[in-house]
């Protein structure tokens, strides 16, 4: 089965739910940011692990549901601290309504997402309600760094990929286990999948901080040169101040040490000096390292090999997409 098809079946289970109901200020907002789109990547990954580990996808789709709304749960509050006004080349909630909104229907999406687990019998709702709750604070944990790492003068690579390993990537990861846990499958092989998703949220977010920078406008659906303006450490930045000889480094931490009211001459200068680094062609041959890492797991699962293509087609689409 490939990605459309699970992506349809998820679409299709996500609008026969009745989000809007009283009080509506609480519940539109939610039903505005579910039906934003986006690529809904994480619940076909627990479709795709739930079909692979047992060929029932169906019984899936709660907990595909339930990564869902919590992922969108941290987009919302995420807009809010980044004082965001984009989302998928939309209005934010915190911008279409007010911030106090944003907050509260984030709450209550967090909520939500835990009571999709109520469908399962309660060995495989203690199971996914355990790594949920591991997840989820693994997630503040890596946006904490996040804030952190902005006011921070010094920050290592390592560092910043931990950040997103936390932000991102467990998120990724646990979203292919919990189809694994629906599937019954065995704990090596829920482990593995983990493992695959791990290093693939790992090059899907380095992708995404490509894009930021080098994406199209028109497809990316964010606001392009976002990270730039609020003076986020990513790797581009990073690999830069690395690279870079010491004027070019002093001219980048010049450019990142305020915030602006214009920002033309900063988006401008800084795109420059990454392409002069060649960073564009250094952070893709990190997104190929880490999407190699993720496609090695998969010799150690014990998986059909029709299997295993459809995850490493899965991993190969992602690294390569431009949205």
């Amino acid at each position: 089965m490939d990605i459309l098809h699970y992506q349809k079946e998820f679409l299709s289970y996500l609008e026969s739910k009745e989000w809007v109901r009283e009080p509506k200020n609480l519940y539109e907002p939610i039903d505005y940011i579910l039906q934003l789109g986006g690529k809904r990547m994480r619940p076909i990954l627990t479709l795709m692990a739930a079909d692979i580990f047992s060929g029932e996808f169906k019984k899936a789709l709660p907990a595909a549901l339930a990564v869902e709304v919590f992922h969108n749960f941290t987009l919302v509050h995420d807009d809010i601290m980044d004082d965001a006004p984009l989302r998928r080349g939309k209005e934010t909630v915190h911008e279409k309504w007010d911030t106090s909104t944003g907050i509260l229907s984030g709450d209550a999406m967090l909520i939500l997402a835990y009571q999709y687990f109520e469908n399962y019998d309660p060995e495989i709702f203690q199971k996914l309600a355990k790594l949920f709750s591991k997840t989820a604070l693994e997630v503040c944990y890596g946006q904490q760094l996040d804030v952190d790492f902005e006011t921070r003068k010094n920050v290592r690579i390592d560092e910043y990929m931990n950040m997103i390993r936390l932000k991102t990537s467990v998120l990724v990861a646990a979203a292919l286990k919990m189809g694994a846990i629906v599937a019954n499958t065995n704990d090596e092989n829920a482990d593995l999948i983990y493992d695959f998703g791990l290093n693939l949220g790992l090059a899907f977010q380095l992708q995404d901080d490509y894009l930021d920078t080098f994406g199209d406008p028109k497809t990316f659906g964010k606001q392009v040169g976002g990270d730039i303006i609020e003076n986020k450490k990513t790797f581009l930045y990073l690999k830069a101040l690395e690279v870079a000889d010491k004027e070019t480094a002093k001219k980048l931490k010049y450019f990142y040490k305020r915030k602006r009211k214009d920002n033309t001459i900063k988006l401008t200068e800084v795109t420059r000096i990454f392409q002069i680094f060649d960073i564009p062609l250094l952070i893709s041959e990190e997104i190929k390292s880490y999407t190699q890492k993720a496609f090695d797991t998969l010799d150690k699962m014990s998986i059909s090999q029709e299997n295993k293509d459809k995850l490493k087609n899965f991993g190969t689409w992602l690294m390569n997409r431009t949205v």
